[in-house]
């Protein structure tokens, strides 16, 4: 164990250190830093790698056999309101555990908090229960997904502008660090238990629909309440004199996080508990198994998120406002475009996405490609993002045709990537950017003299659409390779029977001549 969890920590190393290094470079270059504010950065990242390290050790111990075993568990049961039941309840309630929820919520003081993060759990759990009955009854994703989509946008029309955005964001935030693995991998036991010739195109897509739902409910809110804004809190830069402040701030935020986590954790394990006892599908060496990977979950998540939100947050707002202020505000964009490109690896959700697409794809689909794939379009969504803040352009003007164009996508590449493809969306969008990218573009939001409301929100709705994109044009590469190795096959083997033919015609002439 400690073998594996040391080549976990290393994985995270090799994801982090580039980030890291061009934050460094940043500050002594462009943005000087105080030596405080540097060290603080530093120990942050040093939190995140040990974080990133446990939680991906968690999930595969824990996180993924339970998504999987009860995905599995439902599809052998005859009553469908009980399986519409309990999707519903298991969405409700990882949307509650979802950490990234609890930050978007504290960001939006128009709106109750505790009935936006209910608004979004119920949301996801609808859409979950619909994600199931989608791989039950064998319907196509693109179909769901333009359906739902043409909704959300109809919606959007009837609600608040300066609303909007932060309903796109509550897509992104919801699919993140406890969400995904639970989500995919109930998704591959359901997908399992049918093994028929669609059930690799099916065992993807959960997360995407997932997605969709927490838009819906959010701009049914907005309509509701009718905020008159979204403020969003701004991350002033702590004073940092001495070493003993950096402890203090990382000390003093950890007990927060902990009980945060633990909270959030104790209602999927109760779920759990019940769930064994009913159904008594897990063994004892299975269950002393998840109990160690809940453990590692939740030590992974509190570490994570203390040195992402302490070390991460302040930097990333003084760099936006620094360099948006400056008459060098435009290198804001080849600058994000290289943080995004970067960034990807160190999102905890990435990592077992793209394990599972190797799986799944008995690595046809590697994860090295997946992850070049999610960079580059990490890469342009903040490109676009910076460009939009900048030039004050709205962000329906770039959704519409984004989404419209991914949707486009869907009916020209092969079915496993529009699951993969809507379900990458979701899983970009995680902690990084939410403890990072978002107070990068409120700095650059801030320096540039742009509304907070319109501007700064909007970035993780940007960043869950590009990979859409991206991801789809990589299957459409992958799907013309498959076609042309498929075309030199038949084309060997029509060879190879026209020369067997000839033998076989020269030999029964000789043996014609001999007789």
């Amino acid at each position: 164990m400690n073998k594996i969890l040391k080549a976990k920590i290393m994985e995270a190393f090799s994801s982090v250190l580039p980030i890291t290094m061009i934050v460094l470079i940043v500050s002594v270059i462009l943005v000087p830093m105080p030596a405080g504010t540097i060290l603080m950065f530093l120990v942050g990242a040093s939190l995140l790698i040990i974080g990133m390290g446990f939680f991906t050790l968690g999930a595969d111990m824990a996180m993924m056999p339970m998504g999987e075993g009860i995905g599995i568990q439902l599809t052998r049961t005859s009553s469908l309101f009980f399986v519409l039941f309990v999707s519903f309840l298991m969405g409700l309630i990882i949307t509650i555990a979802e950490p990234d929820l609890q930050v978007l919520s504290l960001q939006v003081p128009s709106i109750p908090r505790l009935a936006l993060i209910l608004t979004v759990g119920v949301g996801v759990g609808v859409f979950l229960a619909i994600a199931i009955l989608r791989t039950f009854f064998k319907i196509r994703l693109s179909v769901l997904l333009i359906v739902f989509y043409l909704i959300v946008f109809g919606l959007a029309f009837f609600t608040p502008n300066n609303f909007i955005p932060v309903a796109f964001d509550s897509g992104g935030v919801t699919t993140g660090p406890i969400t995904v693995p639970f989500i995919l991998a109930m998704g591959v036991g359901v997908a399992f238990v049918r093994s028929d010739k669609d059930s690799q195109n099916d065992s993807f897509g959960l997360v995407a629909l997932c997605s969709i739902g927490p838009i819906l409910s959010v701009l049914l809110l907005g309509i509701f309440y009718k905020p008159s804004g979204a403020d969003i809190e701004s991350h002033a830069v702590p004073l940092i004199e001495t070493s003993q402040d950096v402890v203090k701030m990382f000390a003093v935020e950890f007990p927060h996080y902990l009980m945060d986590v633990f909270y959030a954790l104790v209602a999927l394990v109760v779920f759990f508990v019940v769930f064994q006892f009913i159904s008594r599908r897990f063994k004892k060496h299975q269950l002393a198994r998840i109990a160690v990977g809940f453990f590692y979950t939740l030590i992974g998540l509190v570490v994570f998120l203390t040195g992402v939100n302490v070390g991460f947050i302040p930097v990333g707002q003084l760099l936006g406002s620094e360099l948006a202020a400056s008459p060098l505000k435009w290198i804001l964009v080849p600058l994000s475009m290289v943080i995004g490109y970067f960034i990807v690896a160190a999102e905890p959700a990435v990592h077992v996405l793209t394990k599972q697409v190797e799986e799944i794809s008995s690595g046809s689909i590697s994860a090295k490609s997946m992850n070049r794939g999610l960079s580059i379009g990490m890469a342009a969504a903040l490109a676009i993002t910076m460009i939009r803040i900048l030039m004050g352009i709205s962000i329906m003007w770039i959704l519409i045709p984004g989404y419209a164009f991914a949707l486009v996508l869907t009916f020209f590449v092969p079915r496993i990537f529009t699951g993969i493809a809507f379900d990458s969306g979701g899983v970009c969008s995680g902690p990084m950017t939410s403890t990072f990218l978002l107070p990068l573009a409120m700095g650059t939001c801030e320096g540039s003299g742009g509304d907070l409301m319109t501007d700064a929100f909007g970035i993780v709705a940007m960043v869950a659409m590009t990979p859409l994109i991206v991801i789809q044009f990589m299957g459409l590469m992958y799907g013309r390779k498959m076609k042309a190795s498929a075309q030199q096959t038949e084309q060997a083997l029509g060879t190879i029977s026209t020369e067997n033919a000839g033998e076989i015609i020269e030999f029964e002439e000789e043996g014609g001549t001999r007789s």
